[in-house]
């Protein structure tokens, strides 16, 4: 494993000093939605962190997902308000401790878009 740069907080850090975190797909949050993501938090002033966790459905099926962590509850509501997502708990969501997966409930559907962000169409087939 490659070790973690130096400005970049441990995963314990984050789920501690970040604990409000919005879960999103992750193949919707890279190529153009990664600029409008940024470019929203810049705009609003929102400090985050980003760590990932893999969501696990009853029917076996798995998606990766990135949480938008926010120190601040209001923050991590504003982003949600703009791009949709889930709240993620840290402390409660994460099976098999802090580098568990995500387990959920009901049957997976994929999710294409969310608020403005789209998953590119080279990711949708």
């Amino acid at each position: 494993m490659a070790p973690r740069a130096s400005y970049t907080p441990s995963p314990a850090r984050i789920d501690r000093e970040w604990p409000h975190q919005i879960a999103l797909p992750d193949d919707m949050c890279c190529d153009h939605n990664f600029t409008l993501i940024a470019a929203f938090c810049r705009d609003n002033a929102l400090s985050f962190q980003t760590r990932r966790v893999q969501a696990v459905w009853p029917n076996k099926r798995y998606q990766d997902m990135r949480l938008h962590c926010f120190a601040k509850r209001e923050d991590a509501e504003l982003f949600q308000s703009h791009f949709g997502g889930e709240f993620f708990n840290p402390n409660s969501d994460r099976e098999g401790g802090r580098r568990g997966w995500w387990q959920r409930s009901g049957v997976w559907t994929r999710l294409l878009e969310s608020g403005p962000l789209k998953v590119p169409a080279i990711l949708r087939d």
